[in-house]
């Protein structure tokens, strides 16, 4: 099997597909929490995903891909047995939960593929772990077997209630938490918005919350400054400092602002590699 080779494909949502890499040295070390820095071919640009899935047995890595731009679009139209030109990792730091023992794990959208491995992680510990999964229907629930095999109990949500319940993860978040549930930790995984909607409640609940920041990010190793963020005040980087960070001191607005510089760009950048 050559290096970087797609071993599975899966269609998970519309224009979102799981991809099982052959990354027997990337695999050796990867740990929850951690990303990989990929080029579909020796012209592609780098592109940061994070670890959804690993076996170390396999040598495997799996991550989730949404068709948004140029290199995930080239993505989407390789298939198994075609390989990466490089698979960069694990970058990032692990995430460590080591303090809290009744966790909620938040995750909206394709954020659910990255609190996957937070819960086999904390059920391996045998921790309490719950988790919230989020979409704005039900076809882009996903990983919804997984993440139920993994916690104790998994609770859906969605924006027009076509499964689960009708609302917010911060509705049920709030509604678990009013209903009698104990958590000393939430860990949230989603859009901007979504973030800053749970560090406001758990900030009003008293719960500690860690979150996983998906900046725009270019070389990995924190001298490009791309992905920098605000975090209690100082310029911190999601690409050496994190990705994880203290929910309720990073600058939500801030980085809604730089997430949205080249939106015009982009949206002109789709057209184009559509067309």
């Amino acid at each position: 099997m050559k290096n970087f080779e797609i071993v599975s494909k899966r269609r998970l949502a519309e224009n979102v597909s799981e991809y099982e890499i052959y990354a027997p040295y990337v695999v050796r070390h990867c740990l929850a929490g951690q990303f990989v820095i990929l080029r579909t071919d020796e012209d592609g640009e780098r592109v940061p995903f994070t670890i959804c899935d690993y076996s170390r047995e396999l040598g495997t890595v799996r991550i989730l891909v949404q068709e948004i731009g140029y290199t995930t679009l080239k993505l989407s139209r390789m298939e198994v047995g075609d390989a990466l030109a490089d698979f960069v990792g694990p970058l990032g730091n692990a995430t460590d939960l080591s303090e809290f023992k009744s966790i909620c794990l938040v995750g909206g959208g394709i954020g659910t593929a990255v609190i996957y491995p937070q819960a086999k992680q904390l059920r391996s510990e045998r921790k309490s772990v719950d988790a919230i999964i989020g979409a704005r229907n039900k076809d882009l629930l996903m990983y919804t077997e997984e993440m139920r095999a993994a916690c104790d109990n998994l609770y859906l949500i969605t924006d027009d209630g076509s499964n689960g319940k009708k609302g917010f993860v911060t509705d049920m978040l709030r509604e678990l938490v009013n209903g009698g549930k104990k958590y000393d930790c939430v860990f949230a995984v989603g859009p901007l918005p979504m973030m800053k909607a749970v560090c406001a409640l758990t900030e009003e609940l008293g719960i500690r919350t860690v979150v996983s920041m998906n900046s725009m990010m270019v070389d990995g190793t924190g001298m490009c400054g791309c992905c920098r963020l605000t975090v209690g005040g100082r310029t911190r980087y999601a690409c050496i400092d994190g990705p994880e960070f203290d929910g309720h001191e990073v600058d939500f607005d801030e980085a809604i602002s730089r997430s949205r510089i080249y939106r015009e760009q982009e949206q002109n950048h789709v057209c184009s590699i559509r067309g």
